[in-house]
């Protein structure tokens, strides 16, 4: 424990908690995007897959019980994620003696650019999609067990639409940036094929915000109602 502590107090060690909990969360969106496609096969398959969400595991685990699992890990994968990446920059602050006098970014994108204000972003994001589509404090026409509804009525109101495809293009870059710094990380990248990591980094990216937008859209354009 004790050499586990020290670890996670050097950068190396945050970036580890970093890379490890990003994981977590890549995971859970990529099965999180395809599980909302499944909303383009109707309201009765939708609504089935939400139930099944919540009845998987019984009766030998309560209803729901695996799904606040799922949720309790990720929320504590959020915890670190969010602490080591507030530590690391406090870290690079601290490191710093001077300011720059005139800074030109030469190396780094615009995704690692943006990186910590689009975790800001996407951190209250998650914090009213909550709201929104599962506790449904803020959903005016929330249907307890009629996901189908509650997703075709959130999505009708052109601003939350908005809102939501702002927030997938933050997690897209956050996804391709962070997929590509873990394998920078986990000593896992080779300049034989580091081109190739940054494609798929990128075509990750690229492929869950466009699994999470196609779903708005659909609803705006009227193809879902």
């Amino acid at each position: 424990m004790t050499g586990a502590l020290t670890l996670y107090r050097s950068s190396i060690g945050k970036k580890a908690v970093m890379a490890i909990t990003g994981m977590i969360g890549i995971a859970y969106v990529l099965v999180h995007m395809l599980g909302n496609l499944k909303i383009f096969e109707g309201p009765e398959q939708f609504n089935a897959y939400a139930e099944f969400l919540r009845t998987v595991g019984e009766p030998a685990i309560p209803r729901a019980g695996l799904l606040w699992l799922v949720r309790l890990v990720l929320l504590a994968a959020v915890i670190l994620h969010v602490t080591a990446a507030y530590q690391l920059t406090r870290m690079d602050w601290a490191g710093r003696t001077t300011r720059y006098a005139q800074w030109h970014p030469v190396q780094a994108s615009f995704a690692s650019r943006t990186m910590r204000w689009g975790g800001v972003i996407l951190l209250l994001f998650v914090i009213y999609h909550l709201l929104h589509f599962t506790f449904g404090t803020v959903h005016p026409e929330f249907r307890r067990g009629d996901a189908y509804h509650n997703v075709i009525a959130g999505f009708q109101v052109w601003w939350v639409s908005i809102f939501y495809i702002a927030a997938m293009g933050a997690l897209g870059l956050h996804i391709y940036h962070g997929f590509w710094s873990m394998f920078q990380t986990l000593g896992l990248n080779n300049a034989t094929y580091n081109r190739l990591l940054r494609g798929l980094a990128l075509l990750f990216g690229l492929g869950i915000a466009a699994g999470f937008v196609s779903v708005p859209i659909a609803v705006l354009a009227g193809f879902l109602r």
